[in-house]
């Protein structure tokens, strides 16, 4: 699993601790996210921008639930960030 697949997982699997099985569902709905697994955790982001489908799924989770999930998307990705080129960072994650 690449870097953005690691930080994409790590950020479904912050919002599930707080809205439970909701989180893959929604994370489900972005194009580019392919849920493989839910129980192993296995994910793929593929088909387009990483960027633009991280950036998508942040905006999903804050529409639904406000401001305080797209901070617990900053920390939960907060860990991967250091090993993406700045040009590589989401913009929902500066």
């Amino acid at each position: 699993m690449n870097t953005i697949d690691q930080l994409t997982l790590n950020i479904i699997k912050e919002q599930e601790l707080i809205i439970g099985p909701l989180a893959w569902r929604e994370a489900s709905k972005v194009s580019g996210i392919h849920i493989i697994d839910v129980k192993a955790g296995n994910i793929s982001v593929e088909n387009g921008d990483k960027k633009t489908i991280v950036d998508k799924l942040v905006s999903r989770y804050e529409r639904l639930f406000g401001r305080a999930s797209r901070e617990v998307c900053k920390e939960a990705a907060a860990p991967f960030l250091a090993s993406l080129a700045p040009a590589d960072v989401p913009s929902s994650l500066k």
